[in-house]
């Protein structure tokens, strides 16, 4: 036999019959349905919304709002403008360990990332760096240089 849609079938004894509530006292569930007698959750309709905590701050209102949870582990990056290479000689080749020397970055903890904030003169300069931005990748493919992406 083959597995079809129309063959599916629930296993015996999986779906059982809805009470029947408030048919009389024979029928099991009669009167007060198994509710009790008086209270918040004896009364029609559901009794509180989803979520509710007895006038507690909710847990979905406790949770830090928008800008959602910290992530467990971030990629940290040693961030560099593009205005900062105006002091590099024209033609060189810009890495971590090049401005670490020339005493542009003073604490290289973590890979070099390019930002494109400020101007770059026109200077033909081959960055090496982890990451660009857009912006700093056009700023300095238009003044001639070119960027490498490092692992």
């Amino acid at each position: 036999m083959t597995l079809r849609l129309d063959s599916l079938k629930s296993n015996k004894g999986a779906r059982r019959r809805k009470l029947r509530k408030g048919r009389g006292i024979a029928a099991g569930q009669g009167a007060s349905c198994g509710f009790g007698m008086r209270g918040q959750k004896s009364r029609s309709g559901r009794p509180t919304r989803p979520g509710f905590e007895g006038g507690q701050m909710p847990l979905y209102r406790r949770v830090p709002k928008l800008k959602h949870f910290p992530l467990v582990n971030p990629k940290h990056f040693t961030v560099l403008n593009v205005s900062a290479l105006n002091t590099v000689k024209e033609g060189s080749t810009v890495n971590l360990d090049s401005l670490v020397k020339d005493g542009i970055v003073t604490s290289p903890k973590h890979p070099l990332k390019m930002l494109g904030n400020g101007e770059l003169t026109a200077k033909k300069l081959t960055v090496q760096a982890s990451a660009f931005t857009a912006s700093a990748r056009t700023k300095i493919e238009a003044a001639g240089g070119t960027c490498e992406t490092l692992d």
